[in-house]
């Protein structure tokens, strides 16, 4: 074999290596940041721990949900718009999300907030304001039956007792 046929087959096999290692680095570190990345979609935790901050948005009849996971960053709800697109994919209420305007924290997660945007807004109801609850009787009428001493339809007031008191 002449030299320059062993060196440039010493050169390819070196080349050959390189690009070997340099596609095992590159899978390695594509394989590390998916992981992280599916990681991250079912235990991504709350942007603050505690209470939080109450932060009101604003869904929109014709909003996808990557423009809601967009709005959510920007606000400070959420840290990465494109995992919330995926959580909301993943989860239950796909495609749920009910036009209106909500209250959200900063301590909640992408599911707790998916799911208060995904309820059907309740329609409180009015208590009628004539039944008085029974704590807040003072006086008992008790009509008098007794022939004697009394007539028909006299009136005692006495005070309420407490159930089992005296």
């Amino acid at each position: 074999m002449k030299p320059a046929e062993i060196i440039g087959s010493i050169l390819e096999t070196i080349i050959k290596i390189a690009i070997f290692i340099f596609l095992g680095v590159l899978i390695y570190r594509g394989a590390l940041i998916a992981y992280d990345y599916g990681y991250r979609v079912f235990t991504e935790a709350p942007v603050s721990v505690g209470e939080g901050r109450i932060i009101s948005i604003e869904v929109k009849p014709d909003m996808s949900s990557r423009d809601l996971g967009e709005m959510l960053q920007q606000k400070g709800l959420i840290r990465d718009s494109r995992i919330f697109y995926l959580q909301e994919l993943l989860s239950e209420h796909r495609g749920k999300e009910v036009p209106g305007i909500y209250d959200l924290s900063t301590a909640m997660t992408a599911e707790e907030m998916l799911a208060v945007m995904c309820m059907e807004p309740v329609e409180e109801e009015e208590e009628p304001e004539d039944v008085i609850p029974e704590s807040e009787a003072e006086e008992l009428e008790i009509v008098d039956e007794d022939p004697e001493g009394a007539t028909e339809g006299n009136v005692i007031e006495e005070e309420a007792v407490p159930e089992g008191g005296e």
